[in-house]
């Protein structure tokens, strides 16, 4: 088998080539995900599926969130119904362990979801941080997010941004809300406030995650534990059906939304 020959040069103008078309391609979008977990990759897929431009920026070099920490590292997590139809849709398989319990593994669950969301047309960014958002004004709403590599940001340099606008933005960044945080914090205007999340009760946790899921300011919508953070709910643990469900939720009030919008 003789192996096709490359130089140096052509590798890297080809990297360019195609990284700057992509760039100047998803600048704007439908719809710009921050953080690719379990709620964020979820809603990627349906909004995808959907034909909505889905751009998702996750500052770090891997899919998946809390996926992948399992719980205190174990490599199994807990999913419940109905969240076991989303992943029979994008084919996980599940151990069933009481009626509507199963037990998932950690890397087939976020390898899986991660390709179903880039199959249905999603484009996943990794190593891009999130840091602000774009608004407007009359009527007040969000309408993109800044950017910058996350490596910029770690070495402490001082970069400005370049900017990606959007019908909607999705904060799917966990635990901190960083996105609404930054929103709350810069457009008092918007009247965002967090309380914070509180602490673990899973039995209510999943079902008020997945209704209070939603937008909580024109344009800027709250997916996964983000909505912990933003409404004053519970922690759940590593039990992730709510995430999955809060993600397709919020596609779901996107998709109707773009639509009348467009009508």
């Amino acid at each position: 088998m003789k192996v096709k020959q490359v130089d140096e040069v052509k590798i890297t103008k080809y990297i360019l080539k195609a990284t700057f078309q992509d760039w100047m391609n998803f600048s704007e979008n439908d719809v710009v995900i921050v953080g690719a977990g379990p709620s964020g990759l979820a809603a990627a897929y349906y909004l995808a599926k959907a034909k909505l431009k889905t751009t998702v920026f996750e500052r770090r070099l891997s899919f998946g969130g809390g996926i992948g920490g399992g719980a205190m590292l174990f490599h199994k997590i807990v999913i419940e119904s109905p969240a076991d139809e989303i992943l029979r849709e994008i084919g996980v398989k599940l151990e069933s362990y009481e009626d509507g319990v199963y037990i998932v593994d950690s890397a087939e669950f976020m390898a899986k979801l991660a390709a179903a969301a880039i199959d249905a047309g999603a484009k996943i960014v990794h190593g891009v941080t999130v840091d602000d958002v774009i608004f407007r004004e009359n009527p007040l709403r969000v309408t993109g997010v800044a950017v910058e590599w996350t490596a910029t940001q770690m070495a402490g340099l001082h970069v400005d941004p370049l900017f990606i606008s959007a019908k909607a933005v999705i904060d799917a960044t966990g635990h901190d809300a960083e996105v609404i945080s930054v929103a709350s914090r810069k457009i008092p205007e918007l009247g965002i406030v967090i309380p914070g999340e509180k602490s673990a009760y899973s039995e209510v946790a999943e079902q008020l995650t997945v209704e209070q899921s939603g937008e909580v300011a024109p344009g800027l919508f709250a997916a996964g534990m983000a909505v912990t953070e933003v409404k004053a709910l519970p922690r759940m643990g590593p039990i992730f059906g709510a995430m999955l469900l809060s993600g397709k939720k919020v596609a779901d009030d996107i998709i109707e939304k773009i639509s009348l919008a467009t009508k």
